[in-house]
């Protein structure tokens, strides 16, 4: 293998609720990356939050047996970061214990892949480590993947800047324990159903859809055991879900969207649930492309991008929407980190759109090269 490949520390794990999606999207992506082009270096971040040393090897077995999601152990060698003559380098220790040793060096760093999903990993935590480590790392910089990441600001940031979003009522932890009812009250405002998440969570845990008024304060209690911070969304009865990808333009440019997916889920729970989307006994259609006019695509494409824009995302992201039964497109979320794994739609639409799985991560790990250290 050529000498000059591009080392490409893939981060995955981490310590939210998201762990096991988080090592399945390292397993897909190490699959697809060209060992001719790219020695992988495996960061593997513990439930506990231990940075170890993952071979790839040992990656490439991180799948769901049994219908349960792999968990990354405990007794791996140290990953360390170190910051040596303007650029990344790596190393690595032995686990704690008699005989532990001291670094020893693994070289440099050229690109992070950062396959975090959740808090401390999407929202902006590790790309503002990456930033003052001067290390050139895939997707959205701090701002905009914390703005990604919490429901509440990004409908904020959308609505302000005149993106269709539906009607939302924040519940955070220190309103909830200071008045309940007037949190209830506020939410009674929105018309049933709603959906009852937590702000900055993703892969769908801890939501709940609530057809009773009387079943909401449950519901704001199981959401808070994944994020003290709670968002209870109105419905829309009979939308059709839709997603798009977004692609930065390697020359500047305006972005690239690709073709439109729509999910059809038959599911117990009738919405696109944790285990409608990662275990895949469970019933769930997924259309790439979507079965829809034409005009309807390049509306969703167009509002895609405008999301993508509208919280300064780079990199890539999956936006996701609402086509109502009246007529309406309107911004559900936008996913700064989209997952990787064989059920994840976006490499899915990509692929729909002329950029298979390989293409598509050489075409984001050069944009992570090319992108310049710093503000920017």
């Amino acid at each position: 293998m050529a000498e000059d490949r591009t080392r490409v520390a893939v981060v995955f794990g981490g310590t939210s609720s998201e762990h096991g999606v988080s090592c399945l999207t390292a397993a897909g992506v190490l699959g697809a990356l060209d060992p001719d082009r790219y020695e992988v270096l495996g960061i593997g971040i513990t439930p506990a939050g231990r940075w170890v040393l993952v071979e790839p090897a040992a990656m490439a077995r991180l799948q769901v047996r049994d219908g349960r999601l792999p968990v990354l152990g405990e007794d791996a060698a140290d990953a360390v970061l170190l910051r040596e003559d303007g650029r990344t380098e790596l190393a690595t220790r032995a686990p704690a214990g008699p005989g532990r040793a001291a670094l020893a060096e693994l070289g440099r760093i050229d690109v992070a892949l950062v396959l975090l999903h959740g808090p401390f990993g999407e929202d902006g935590t590790i790309q503002g480590l990456f930033e003052m480590m001067g290390t050139r790392y895939v997707g959205a910089g701090v701002l905009a993947s914390a703005v990604g990441m919490d429901k509440h600001v990004m409908k904020l940031v959308l609505s302000a800047s005149g993106l269709p979003v539906g009607p939302f009522v924040p519940v955070p932890a220190a309103a909830w324990g200071r008045d309940r009812a007037a949190c209830l009250e506020a939410v009674a405002a929105l018309d049933l159903p709603v959906f009852v998440k937590p702000a900055r969570g993703g892969s769908s845990l801890g939501i709940t859809k609530v057809d009773r008024a009387e079943d909401i304060a449950a519901a704001v209690v199981e959401a808070q055991r994944f994020d003290p911070k709670v968002i209870v969304e109105q419905g829309f009865v009979g939308a059709r879900e839709l997603e798009c990808g977004v692609l930065a333009d390697l020359d500047g440019g305006v972005p690239a969207a690709s073709q439109v997916a729509e999910i059809r889920v038959h599911s117990a729970s009738g919405f696109y649930d944790f285990e409608a989307k990662y275990l895949p006994e469970e019933q769930v259609a997924l259309d790439v492309p979507a079965d829809i006019p034409a005009s309807l695509a390049a509306r969703v494409q167009d509002l895609a991008v405008r999301t993508f824009e509208a919280i300064g995302c780079e990199g890539l992201a999956r936006v996701d929407v609402f086509a109502t039964a009246d007529g309406r497109v309107v911004v559900n979320e936008i996913n700064t980190m989209p997952g990787f794994t064989a059920h994840s739609m976006f490499p899915r639409m990509w692929a729909a759109s002329g950029l298979d799985y390989p293409a598509l991560l050489d075409r984001l790990i050069q944009l992570a090269l090319q992108r310049p250290l710093g503000l920017r």
